[in-house]
């Protein structure tokens, strides 16, 4: 197949990129900044040469967007929101005016759509979208405008022949330099890696592969369309999550930190506490009921398999 990944040089990205290429198909990124072979340079805000690659594929698999790697201040808010929508909405331009549209388009979402909260797990049917809860800061309410924005820019598109999801992902894990494990594998091996602000909160993630074999099982599966959670089965409240961490790093302590010590952290790495203190209790409803199996379903094995493949590097 031809596949396209829009925002392809990120962390999901690479993920995908190099997994998809090594199963035969041809993949082909835009970015902004290209450097090498297979990379076409877009600004994702308009129509140019590069929609011509869209044109006779087989999929795009959308990944656009300013990292969430940064502190949420208004500007930074409005770069996300800007450079999700504008993607989403050109990504749909160029399919609509395609004479040979691709038959699916996977829209990378977020599972930061759902709500704060630890009595209920969050599924496509049931869940409950955020931006409501009492208590919880106010900008984490324009995290879910952003995700709910970045979708409606989809739905919205006139691709009548080309069948769209939306890829509600929890966080992606995976043994790559830069991302997400990377960072809460440094602070375990420091002794860090303790429960924040008591460690309730749930942690919603998926491991590599699974993401990898879930967009492929969405490409195959015709009648799937819509938002999908891309979750591991079993979400666990952080304390639980570092403690599994630790545990296959070999490290027997973690330093628990205090809301106040997690803003500190937060501001040094360049980051935001929203990503440390939202309960994302997120199922895989629908991947489930279509017959969807886990490699990887329990985060204990997925942290092992991962800190095994660091170190074999």
């Amino acid at each position: 197949m031809k596949i396209v990944l829009p925002g392809g040089t990120g962390q999901v990205g690479t993920v995908l990129r190099r997994a998809l290429t090594a199963a035969g198909h041809e993949v082909v990124v835009l970015s902004r900044r290209p450097t090498g072979h297979g990379e076409i340079r877009w600004d994702g805000r308009t129509l140019g040469p590069w929609a011509e690659v869209v044109d006779g594929s087989d999929v795009v698999v959308n990944l656009a967007g300013r990292s969430v790697s940064c502190r949420y201040t208004p500007d930074n808010l409005r770069a996300m929101m800007d450079s999700r929508v504008d993607s989403a909405r050109v990504v749909g331009e160029a399919i609509a005016a395609a004479a040979r549209p691709p038959r699916v388009w996977l829209q990378m979402s977020t599972a930061t759509v759902y709500a704060h909260r630890f009595d209920a797990p969050n599924d496509e049917a049931t869940g409950v979208i955020g931006g409501a809860e009492p208590g919880v800061p106010d900008y984490w309410g324009y995290s879910v405008d952003i995700a709910t924005a970045w979708e409606r820019e989809q739905e919205m598109a006139d691709t009548p022949h080309t069948r769209k999801v939306a890829l509600r992902a929890a966080m992606v894990m995976s043994p790559d330099r830069g991302g997400v494990f990377d960072v809460l594998s440094r602070l375990a091996r420091l002794g860090l890696g303790g429960p924040v602000a008591g460690g309730r909160q749930y942690v919603s993630w998926i491991h590599d592969h699974d993401f990898v074999r879930a967009v492929e099982f969405l490409v195959a599966r015709h009648d799937l369309a819509g938002p999908v959670n891309l979750a591991a089965p079993a979400p666990l409240p952080h304390r639980a999550f570092m403690r599994a961490l630790r545990g296959a790093w070999g490290v027997p302590v973690g330093l628990p930190a205090t809301k106040w010590m997690a803003e500190l952290g937060a501001y040094a790495l360049r980051s935001d506490t929203e990503l440390l203190l939202k309960s994302r209790r997120v199922v895989p409803g629908r991947l489930l009921d279509a017959g969807f199996a886990f490699d990887r379903p329990e985060w204990p094995e997925a942290a092992a398999d991962l800190v095994r493949r660091v170190r074999g590097r």
